[in-house]
């Protein structure tokens, strides 16, 4: 039996069950092609780069949080510890998965498998629809900025280079 495969199909379950939950007039879209960058994301779903929502995992003191952020954004540091008041440190690749659920190139603001903080970016704004992770790394949800940061129960936060 193939756990890691078995892995990444719960945590599409989990996207989807979110969303059956939740807000059942939102479906993930499967694609054929790799979404596990914001370039091959962006390619496959035949979008501006700006446009994939970009979901990273970072500790926070003892905490793990997950931030969403533009596809084509970079952290600004001096944001990013004014916002949070330490350093960003990304979650090393072992850890993600245990911590959200999602494996790397998947991770989505929903169906998290632990209760974590999550925050948006306010440049996600930008557009009128963006495209997170759906729960694996040929995945993803098409859905506003405004409606993402609800259904995610996150806070908006102004971290990312202009």
């Amino acid at each position: 039996m193939n756990y890691l495969l078995d892995d990444k199909k719960m945590s599409l379950q989990s996207v989807k069950s979110f969303f059956v939950q939740h807000a059942p007039d939102i479906k993930v879209v499967e694609l054929d092609a790799s979404t596990a960058t914001v370039a091959l994301a962006a390619e496959a779903l035949g979008v501006a780069s700006g446009q994939i929502a970009k979901t990273l995992s970072l500790r926070v003191g003892e905490e793990t949080i997950v931030l969403v952020i533009r596809g084509d954004a970079r952290l600004d540091n001096r944001k990013y510890k004014q916002c949070f008041g330490v350093k960003a440190r990304m979650l090393d690749a072992s850890d993600v998965e245990r911590e959200t659920g999602h494996p790397i190139g998947g991770v989505s603001p929903f169906g998290l498998s632990n209760p974590l903080k999550v925050f948006c970016d306010v440049s996600l704004q930008d557009f009128p629809v963006v495209f997170p992770a759906g729960g694996a790394p040929n995945a993803a949800v098409r859905i506003t900025p405004e409606r993402m940061a609800m259904l995610a129960s996150a806070q908006w936060v102004d971290v990312v280079q202009q």
